[in-house]
């Protein structure tokens, strides 16, 4: 019956544990992105309160010249007392020229996951964690180039490899509590 447990966890740790690991990803990248949002919003909120940022501009009725009063507005801004202008708009993707193919990071990461789960699992079912430390080795020193080269790679590496860990690791210890006294 034990090697049914056994087969059971080894399952769920590798192969369940993807999805948990793509919601991770998900939740950080949310994470990142509402920070991103709050320094942007803080930034713009900076540059409101920032006295060095106002523009005055003279009533167009003190201008010396009544033309150069019009050429503003001509030019798309108009003069009430500030100076404002239409936003701009980012150039279109016809006139930024081709775009260049983008290099997926962490090649085989799917696959090295579900091996690295099932490794942990089966070293924990097994009373052996210092094999743990064998396939993290094994794995940083794969990744190593990758990881030295790209921040976000190493990111992803560290997250990728920390929940599919506990997750692995959680499934062998709540199975060997269980079921495999």
């Amino acid at each position: 019956m034990s090697a049914v447990w056994v087969a059971a966890a080894l399952v769920v740790a590798g192969f369940a544990g993807w999805p948990v690991t793509a919601l991770v990803f998900k939740l950080a990248r949310t994470i990142d992105d509402r920070a991103d949002a709050a320094k942007a919003a803080e930034a713009a909120r900076g540059a409101e309160q920032d006295p060095a940022a106002d523009v005055t501009v003279d009533d167009a009725a003190a201008a010396p010249d009544a033309a150069l009063a019009t050429a503003g507005s001509a030019a798309g801004q108009t003069v009430d007392g500030e100076l404002t202008a239409p936003p701009v708009q980012p150039p279109s993707a016809a006139l930024a020229g081709p775009s260049l193919p983008t290099q997926r990071i962490l090649r085989g990461g799917a696959i090295i996951g579900v091996l690295e789960r099932l490794g942990v699992c089966l070293a924990i079912l097994t009373g052996q964690p210092v094999a743990i430390a064998y396939i993290v080795a094994i794995k940083g020193l794969g990744r190593f180039a990758e990881l030295k080269e790209t921040p976000v790679a190493a990111e992803r590496f560290i997250i990728g490899t920390l929940t599919s860990m506990l997750w692995a690791a959680g499934t062998a210890a709540a199975v060997k509590v269980l079921f495999l006294h």
